[in-house]
């Protein structure tokens, strides 16, 4: 078995990012290749990685992994240059399916497991959900109570008591924090992007940063993904504790998509088929609830460690209006900045 082989590559992203990095995972030596984008954190791509190695030992497979932003920036800059460096997308936000398939950038094909999904899909095939990720609150029960802290989102924007003391990702980086905010705002309007600058949020680019200020005491609440305290728990040992908002979770089902021959890097799409497949399969969807996020099946039983049955969360979710995310979401994003910025002046 090879080891795995990390190569740091910079992206100079131009509407207000300084550098992001994303990083390369390799999968055996090529009789064919291809080549995965993805918004996976590394530590899903690594439990992927495992179980691709042994389902599709003659090919080549590579992961390309970074933020949602940071992944559509340079399918943006490689579809300027003609050809993208990708033949699969798995990236968070799924409004960003249809903005490709109305760009013509899209292979459809017939999942045999459509029939099995919990979830919309693509009628034509373009795109099918293949994890679900949920945004909740967190916060560290040996510094404070419950009881005294923000529960919902609502709160999370306009308890004062939290002001200076609340942090969330950044939406031009994070897909599922874009999606968020963008629930948000249709439950709210652009006011609750100005409490949120009236609370001075903190803006941070991981996950990993907002659990480091709830382990200090620097916060009293972060917002984040219910995979990251999940994982913090059962492989740290962490004591930090979800809090299901009670306005709502915003569900994320995230999909996969093949892109066509016009514009992948290998045209190779029946293998493309082949491992989209996979991961709509029960093998595949085994290593996304090993990765702690949920299943899209309707026959899945599994669910992460610690997590409530996806069912009931669903009961009480927040709508996320994926067409609005996608003809909106430039108007979103400076709708945001601009309360934020204004704000913290």
């Amino acid at each position: 078995m090879k080891k795995v082989l990390y190569l740091v590559l910079a992206l100079t992203l131009l509407f207000t990012l300084s550098c992001q990095s994303v990083e390369r995972v390799r999968v055996h030596e090529p009789t064919g290749r291809i080549v995965i984008y993805t918004s996976m954190y590394g530590y899903v791509v690594e439990n992927v990685w495992r179980d691709l190695q042994v389902e599709f030992p003659d090919y080549a497979i590579e992961f390309v992994y970074g933020g949602t932003g940071v992944i559509q920036e340079r399918i943006r800059i490689e579809q300027a240059g003609g050809r993208l460096g990708a033949d699969i997308l798995m990236v968070a936000e799924p409004a960003y399916s249809l903005e490709l398939k109305e760009k013509g950038m899209l292979h459809p094909f017939r999942s045999r497991h459509a029939s099995n999904l919990a979830f919309d899909f693509d009628p034509d095939g373009y795109w099918y959900p293949v994890r679900v990720s949920n945004m909740v609150l967190a916060y560290n029960p040996q510094r404070h109570n419950r009881n005294m802290i923000p529960n919902s989102f609502f709160d999370f924007a306009n308890d004062a008591s939290a002001r200076r003391e609340i942090s969330m990702r950044n939406p031009l980086v994070s897909g599922t924090t874009l999606a968020t905010i963008a629930a948000l705002r249709d439950r709210h309007g652009n006011a609750f992007f100005d409490a949120l600058g009236n609370q001075q949020v903190i803006i941070d680019y991981g996950s990993e940063a907002g659990l480091r200020r709830l382990e200090t005491g620097e916060c009293r609440v972060v917002m984040v993904l219910e995979e990251s305290i999940l994982r913090a728990r059962e492989e740290d040992n962490s004591i930090l504790q979800i809090i299901y908002p009670t306005d709502g979770v915003v569900v994320i089902p995230s999909n996969i998509m093949i892109i066509n021959d016009r514009w992948n890097a290998n045209r190779n799409t029946q293998t493309a088929e082949a491992i989209a497949d996979w991961f709509l399969s029960a093998n595949g969807q085994n290593a996304i609830v090993d990765a702690w996020m949920h299943s899209v099946r309707t026959d899945f039983r599994r669910r992460p460690q610690g997590s409530l049955p996806i069912n009931q969360i669903l009961d009480n979710s927040m709508p996320v209006n994926w067409e609005n995310v996608f003809q909106q979401r430039q108007e979103i994003l400076r709708a945001f900045e601009t309360s934020i910025a204004a704000r913290r002046e």
